[in-house]
């Protein structure tokens, strides 16, 4: 077993206005900035495909009952990285006139099956599960409408959706893996009832009780309390039952452990001797582009002049990336007032999206090549533990799902950080066949798998490599491409991305 939180007894109350919904990566803030101190190992296998599904906890109960209180007290005690909080709450209907009128009176039946939007919430729930990005809803109490702007959700390795109804469906049944029930004594849900919407949703005593005896009690004895039938797990006095969450946590915990996998090893020892794929392109090796290989692979090369020839090989790479892009035919008159015949980018627009911290370095030439283009971040390092590549952040702009996508990386070894941005791209909904993956240098381990993973994901680099070493050092190589660029040295225990390893 490993080591977890202990469970403790002090949590604050909760204190909102608006549905919850959340991710809850683990990180550390200080006052200048953010450090994620732990990552998201591999979710796929070595064909790209999800692999290991997150595990679902659903959480049913009365309400004011403390599911989220219990959420909480999961999610400190189970310490593990990626864990989303979904909340039934996001997903009540959108009211009509009528309605809004009704639940301005305290005459709305919240409780009633009929007030939530299951369809929404099952769809969101599969997608999750599965590993999806996915947009949860808003919900406003104090006005009774949904606002706006939707919470963009991603990266869970375990997600606890709680909810009074969270049993009454029985699609959202099948996507549980494991049901708790919370069983809170009645007079005091109706006391911390009080507390909340009298404190906190701008609500009188007199209306909060009209609804409860009105809706709020019927609806519990007809719709959730039946429901304790198909639950797992009963826990009685909620967040204060530390025998029963701990029980919660160690199963977790079982379930997740069987459910790890490997995949860089995988990849470093497969595709051995193949053809290379016909979605790689190779710039072609000119007297020019040999001699700044010369001088970037050299150990003795200056930094000043590492940096300023692996610009030059940078913007070169990206001008040749350009040219697979997509290109429609069009007109324009000249100043001649004659008409030219040319092209022009045939979609939307393209997103660079780096992987860091050395993908970041080829940013610059992106931006000298393309006017106004929109730049998102990865960052992807090695456990050295487990020597899994692992996400510990991404920032993606949005809509990126319609945008063609310049993924780059300064050099790649066995694949797998490049395997794990294009499945985080996907999970975005970026088209396979609309993503570019750009290096400087790749080996031929990493090009296959990559292109056994992706086969539609186009692959340029300026050169290839045939060998990675026991190390999953690229042989001969370029060495650690981020150090030499930015003058650092890391220690031997702190590593990169593999790719930004040259490994």
């Amino acid at each position: 077993m490993r080591d977890r939180c202990p469970l403790t007894p002090s949590l604050s109350p909760r204190k909102r206005t608006t549905s919850q919904s959340k991710t809850e990566p683990p990180l550390l803030r200080t006052n200048k900035r953010t450090i994620y101190t732990a990552g998201r190992p591999p979710w796929y296998n070595v064909t790209g495909t999800t692999f290991k599904e997150a595990f679902v906890i659903g959480l049913c109960g009365g309400s004011a009952s403390g599911k989220t209180t219990v959420a909480n007290k999961i999610i400190e005690a189970l310490d593990v990285p990626w864990v989303v909080l979904l909340s039934m709450d996001s997903f009540y209907k959108v009211l009509s006139k009528e309605e809004q009128e009704l639940a301005a009176r305290n005459e709305y039946n919240f409780d009633h099956p009929d007030a939530f939007d299951f369809e929404l919430l099952v769809t969101v729930l599969r997608k999750l599960k599965k590993g999806k990005s996915i947009k949860v809803p808003v919900y406003d109490f104090t006005s009774h409408s949904r606002r706006k702007e939707w919470k963009t959700v991603y990266g869970a390795n375990v997600v606890i959706f709680e909810g009074i109804l969270a049993f009454a469906n029985k699609e959202l049944l099948k996507l549980l893996d494991m049901k708790v029930f919370v069983d809170t004594d009645s007079d005091i849900r109706l006391v911390r009832r009080l507390k909340r919407d009298i404190t906190n949703r701008g609500r009188d005593i007199a209306g909060v009780i009209k609804q409860y005896n009105k809706f709020v009690k019927p609806a519990f004895e007809q719709y959730i309390e039946p429901t304790v039938q198909v639950a797992d797990i009963v826990v009685p006095r909620g967040g204060e039952n530390f025998v029963a969450l701990d029980l919660i946590v160690q199963h977790v915990h079982s379930q997740l452990e069987k459910r790890e996998i490997t995949v860089r090893s995988a990849l470093a020892s497969a595709h051995q001797g193949q053809p290379l794929p016909k979605t790689l392109s190779v710039m072609e090796s000119t007297p020019q582009v040999r001699g700044m290989h010369t001088i970037i692979r050299n150990k003795e090369t200056s930094r000043d002049e590492f940096i300023f020839y692996s610009k030059r090989l940078m913007r070169l790479l990206i001008e040749h990336a350009l040219s697979f892009l997509p290109l429609k035919p069009v007109s324009v008159e000249t100043p001649q007032e004659t008409v030219y015949e040319g092209k022009r980018l045939s979609g939307k627009r393209i997103t660079g999206v780096s992987i860091l911290r050395a993908g970041e370095t080829m940013e610059q030439a992106l931006m000298a090549v393309c006017k106004d283009i929109r730049l998102g971040k990865i960052l992807i390092q090695t456990n050295h533990d487990t020597g899994e590549p692992e996400l510990h952040y991404l920032r993606l702009p949005k809509d990126i799902s319609e945008d063609y996508v310049i993924l780059m990386d300064s050099t790649v070894s066995t694949g797998a950080a490049a395997l794990m941005a294009v499945r985080v791209l996907l999970d975005h909904d970026v088209q396979e066949d609309k993503i570019f993956l750009l290096s400087l240098l790749m080996a031929e381990t990493g090009v296959h798998s990559v292109a056994y993973a992706f086969p539609n994901v186009r692959i340029i680099t300026t050169a290839v490599d045939k060998k990675v070493n026991d190390e999953f050092h690229i042989i001969p190589g370029i060495g650690n491409f981020g150090d030499r660029y930015f003058g650092t040295d890391a220690p031997s225990d702190w590593y990169e991305s593999d790719e930004g390893m040259d490994y």
